[in-house]
């Protein structure tokens, strides 16, 4: 019999940059190339460099926004 697996019930809402290029689908590099230029925020939590899940998503919709420009 399997053992049950443990749920978290509360989202992640700060990533570690690993964890951010992976849910973007690219590498540790160019995630850290994207963060020096400025294009994703993060933050410090003492000296641990974390990533805010929005930001993420603010990334991407301006990705979306300046690819694929709506016809006005």
């Amino acid at each position: 019999m399997s053992q049950p697996t443990e749920i978290d019930p509360a989202p992640r809402v700060m990533l570690t940059i690993a964890e951010a290029a992976r849910r973007l689908s690219i590498g540790v590099s160019m995630f850290r190339r994207l963060l020096n230029a400025g294009e994703i925020e993060s933050v410090y939590i003492g000296h641990l460099r974390r990533i805010p899940l929005d930001c993420l998503v603010e990334f991407v919709d301006e990705c979306r926004r300046t690819q694929h420009p709506k016809d006005s």
